[in-house]
Order: structure tokens, then C-alpha cells, then sequence
């Protein structure tokens, strides 16, 4: 059966009717539609452009079909309706089209350096194989391949490049031959510096990002994914490394404690950017609301920008259309105005995925 929605619809900011017949939007009134929400405002729904329902809570990755479900429906639930998973361990072509799941942009494998990652997550190869196990991991994704642009180097002490400035270059060159783009984990000044000027798709985290690479990004059309409920954490991993590597946990408390003004200065620039949670790991499922609301508070984001940065143009980017004519037929639905309290997005009253009401 077809479904009507009459809401304010944003961000066109004016009250429309829409009609979802299976899994289209067409603003063609249809007959003996029936009428799901009236009201409110309406949106496309949220994304979650960096998210791993490969990953379970605590680091270890899944092992079957039904714990990703699970995860994917946590976030569901929140009202993320389109997720990019950056990087999983396992893997799920069988839930792209699944019709209980929200849509799902994905990475292979993370392609990481030996013996300095996550146990049991990446690829892990050294610089030789680095361009070739690249396009091996796009054809496991749809769209995109994950690199871990550093991590903690244990014999400096620090946080150091994955692999040397060629050999990342070529993996981005790598990704680009294959068809997709191309993300990168980075924390440090100098991976993001190699991965901006090779001409990455997305940059994750990036707290090493300097005023200059900010306005590279700019130029490029880069986006940043801040993940700033993840950046939260450093405190915890500075005092976990402090021990044996205190020049590493200083480090990471001073990426933390200056990450807010990147962000902030990412976004005046003009720098694409979208929200992501990073959940999986450490990071519950369901938290795109909070990260949504950190962008607001403390990197300065308009509320409308940090909607725009959810939803509708994070939909756009991913390549999932949102509320237009033909559009897909997803969305969420909000009581109240999220432009004028953006503390309303934790909780929409309706939802509605390829068609059918979820809430």
C-alpha cells in the first residue's frame, strides 16, 4: 500500500505531502494512500557515514549474517536509515538489499601495516603489497576501500605513517584505478598530510589537520568525518599507553584537546563534512544523535548544517536520494523543529525505511 506524509518537509522548509509507493517518493498525490504521519517535520533519513557493523562491541569482529542485523537495527532504530561501513572483518554483500536494514555503503577490509592494528580487523600487508591487496578489497566493498593511514608505532613511540608517502599515494591511486573511493583513518599530522595531498575521497578523524590542508581539502572537495564521539576517547588511551609510551599519550591528548577548533575551522573553510560515530569497538551502535549534537556544541556547527551534514547531503554523497521526486523512500519524522533544538533528533515518532513504517 502507498503512504502520505504531510509534514514540513526540510530542507525545504515548507509543508508539502509526499507519497511513498514501494520504495519511491513522488510528490503525485495517489489515491487511498494511507496516511502515516501528519505534521512535524520531515527529513531524509539519517546517515551514519562512518560506522561498522562488522565489529563487535569490545573490538572483536562478527561472526555471522544475524549480529550484523543486529547492530544495523540499533541504528535503525535511532533513525539512520543509510550507514557507511568503513571497514569490516566480515563479510555482508546479502544485507545490501535487505529490506529490515538501512541502506549500506561499504569497504571491504581495512588494509592496514603488519603487526601495528586492531587484532584480526585488517589486511595486513607491507608497502609491496599494499596497491594490490587495495584493489582486492575494492571488489569485496561497493563502493569503497578503507586504509589505516597510521596507528602507534612502537619502536618511535608515537603515532607514524602506515607505509612510506609512496606507497600510500599509490593506494589511493589504487582505489581510484579500481572504480571507488578511497577513505583513511589518520590521527597524526603527517599521514593526513600524505593521504590530503594524494588526493584521498574522505579523511576519518583527522585530528592531525593543519589551516593549510584545510584549505587543500577545501580545494579538492576532501570531507572530513570527524567521528568526535571517538576522539572523546583518547583520555582513556592516553592513560592505557602512558606507562611505556608517554610521548604517545601526550600526543593524543593534545589532538584531542585542539580537535573542536579543527573541526570548527574545517567547516568555515567550506570542507565537506559528515557525521559519523564510528561505532563498533568502543563506540555503541545508535549514537549518531550524540555526534550530531557534539558537532553543534563544540565544533560550532549551525544546527541546520549539522542536518544537512546527517541527512540530506550525507544521503547525496553516499549516492542515496533522498526526498525529491523518485527519490528513495526514507525518512524520519521530528514533533518539533531540530533547527530551533537540535536535541529533538534523539527522538523521532516516525520512521519509515524503503517504504515500510519501522516506528
Amino acid at each position: 500500500m502507498a503512504l502520505h506524509v504531510r509534514g514540513v518537509l526540510l530542507p525545504d522548509d515548507e509543508v508539502r505531502d509526499l507519497w511513498l509507493v514501494g520504495d519511491r517518493v513522488t510528490f503525485e498525490p495517489v489515491p487511498g494512500a494511507e496516511t502515516v504521519a501528519e505534521g512535524g517535520f520531515v527529513l531524509p533519513g539519517l546517515t551514519d557515514a562512518h560506522c561498522h557493523i562488522g565489529i563487535a562491541r569490545g573490538g572483536a569482529p562478527i561472526t555471522t549474517l544475524d549480529q550484523a542485523r543486529e547492530l544495523a537495527r540499533v541504528d535503525r532504530d535511532a533513525g539512520v536509515l543509510a550507514i557507511r561501513d568503513a571497514g569490516s572483518p566480515y563479510p555482508y554483500p546479502e544485507l545490501d538489499d535487505d529490506p529490515e536494514l538501512p541502506r549500506l555503503a561499504r569497504a571491504g577490509r581495512h588494509v592496514a601495516p603488519p603487526k601495528r592494528y586492531l587484532r584480526d580487523i585488517g589486511v595486513e600487508v607491507g608497502a609491496a603489497e599494499v596497491a594490490a591487496t587495495v584493489t582486492e578489497q575494492a571488489a569485496a566493498g561497493n563502493g569503497w576501500v578503507k586504509l589505516v593511514g597510521d596507528w602507534i608505532d612502537r619502536g618511535v613511540g608515537d603515532l607514524a605513517p602506515a607505509w612510506d608517502a609512496d606507497t600510500m599515494t599509490a593506494a589511493v591511486a589504487a582505489a581510484h584505478a579500481a572504480g571507488v573511493r578511497a577513505a583513511v583513518h589518520t590521527f597524526s599530522e603527517s599521514a593526513v598530510e600524505i593521504m590530503v595531498r594524494a588526493g584521498v575521497d574522505s579523511v576519518e578523524h583527522g585530528t592531525g589537520l593543519s589551516v593549510d590542508l584545510i584549505d587543500l581539502m577545501a580545494r579538492q572537495g576532501t570531507a572530513l568525518v570527524p567521528t568526535m564521539i571517538n576522539i572523546q576517547t583518547f583520555g582513556h588511551i592516553a592513560e592505557q599507553a602512558r606507562p611505556k609510551f608517554p610521548g604517545y599519550a601526550d600526543h593524543m591528548l593534545a589532538l584531542r584537546d585542539r580537535f573542536p577548533d579543527v573541526v570548527r575551522a574545517a567547516h568555515e573553510a567550506g570542507v565537506p563534512i559528515y557525521v559519523g560515530t564510528d561505532a563498533g569497538g568502543g563506540i555503541d551502535h545508535g549514537l549518531a544523535a550524540e555526534e550530531m549534537l557534539l558537532l553543534h556544541e563544540r565544533a560550532g556547527m549551525s544546527a541546520e548544517d549539522v542536518l544537512a551534514a546527517a541527512s540530506w547531503r550525507a544521503r547525496e554523497w553516499l549516492g542515496f536520494p533522498g526526498l525529491v521526486e523518485g527519490g528513495l523512500a526514507d525518512l524520519v519524522v521530528y514533533p518539533e523543529d531540530p533547527r530551533r533544538d537540535l536535541r529533538v533528533v534523539r527522538t523521532p515518532f516516525r520512521i519509515v525505511l524503503r517504504g515500510r513504517v519501522i516506528r
